[in-house]
């Protein structure tokens, strides 16, 4: 066996996206790959040599700024949403230095990356409830916060359940704290901009110091694409080192070494798709979850909330069984624990056709 048979034997048994319902990520759009190809050698790590690539990406950052009301804003694309978050609580901790033993609030519904955070930068996490609507309590962060609190988060997208944070009231709460307000919108930052009644989670909101948003979620770029825009560049000043070898004198991403391939790619997508086009993806993604919504609940399956954007979720006593047996038939969704119930995320590749292919395999486990 050649090693293309080899590597191709490997890839076959990976489960293909038509089969997936619970990721957030996607199979990358036509142009993203081709963008892709065009940028696979380049290094943003080291950007006097990739100059060209850099530019690509103070572009992109303009366009992730236009599209969460930011004029002026500085970020990067990384490796993902868990590096995103890390960045924008080090910079809340940098800023706030003079705190002593700092704290950060979070919902508890906040991604399990928080849990890295709060290792890897040494501040403390304070969770705070949550509503009957799986919304942070606003009145318990207010609680949570002392003279050592640096940051607070709120979730425009959770990854449970797609639910939004009452950022409006956080961003009060953090003007009125003179602390920083880190929105995590890994999944929720390119699909709340392009709904019909957009909910004001971004830097409209004066408190708002951070935003986490991943292209390649619901931007269809390729891996990895993961974004962390800050409201001005004071931020990435907090986060520099010098890099007495590199063609650059200081640097500001977490990771040394940095593909381009992911700015390509999310630029691509999102100026050949441009405001229209990503609204049409995304009304689409939002027409099959109300398909699925409905083919649940035909079989006796009510949503744990009505769906805010493209997750959804359904109590079940039996989840962890209804996902294995699902996983035996090559289809791959996932769980959740508060409530326990079975977990659903409609990306693009989740089309009318797959959705009704699983509902026929389903109403067999299920016996209705």
């Amino acid at each position: 066996m050649d090693i293309t048979d080899e590597l191709r034997a490997y890839r076959e048994k990976d489960i293909p996206y038509s089969r997936v319902l619970s990721s957030m990520c996607t199979i990358p759009h036509p142009i993203a790959l081709e963008a892709h190809s065009m940028f696979i050698e380049t290094n943003l790590g080291d950007p006097g040599i990739f100059r060209g690539t850099l530019e690509l990406e103070k572009k992109l950052m303009e366009m992730l700024g236009k599209i969460l009301h930011c004029d002026n804003p500085a970020g990067y694309i990384c490796s993902g949403g868990t590096e995103a978050n890390i960045q924008g609580i080090r910079a809340a901790r940098n800023i706030q230095r003079s705190k002593n033993k700092p704290n950060i609030v979070i919902p508890e519904t906040a991604h399990f990356s928080f849990e890295k955070i709060g290792d890897i930068l040494g501040v403390e996490i304070r969770r705070a409830g949550i509503d009957e609507e799986y919304r942070v309590e606003v009145g318990m962060v207010e609680r949570l916060i002392d003279d050592s609190t640096v940051a607070i988060v709120g979730i425009a997208g959770t990854t449970e359940l797609g639910q939004i944070d009452p950022i409006v009231e956080l961003s009060k709460l953090a003007e009125e704290r003179g602390i920083e307000l880190h929105v995590d919108a890994a999944f929720g930052g390119l699909v709340i901009p392009f709904m019909d009644d957009p909910y004001p989670f971004d830097f409209q909101n004066k408190g708002v110091s951070s935003i986490t948003i991943d292209p390649h979620k619901m931007g269809m770029a390729t891996i990895p694409a993961g974004g962390i825009v800050f409201r001005s560049e004071k931020y990435l000043r907090a986060l520099e080192v010098e890099t007495p070898y590199l063609t650059s004198k200081a640097q500001f991403t977490l990771t040394g070494t940095r593909p381009g391939t992911g700015v390509a790619s999310a630029y691509a997508v999102l100026k050949h798709l441009g405001f229209d086009g990503m609204k049409e993806v995304v009304n689409k993604c939002l027409d099959n979850t109300r398909l699925l919504v409905e083919e649940m609940m035909s079989l006796g399956f009510e949503p744990v909330i009505e769906p805010i954007m493209n997750v959804v979720a359904f109590p079940a006593d039996d989840a962890e069984r209804l996902k294995e047996e699902l996983y035996r038939r090559n289809w791959v969704i996932s769980t959740i624990r508060n409530p326990r119930a079975i977990r659903f995320v409609i990306m693009p590749h989740v089309t009318e056709e797959v959705i009704k292919s699983f509902i026929s395999d389903f109403r067999k486990i299920v016996g209705r």
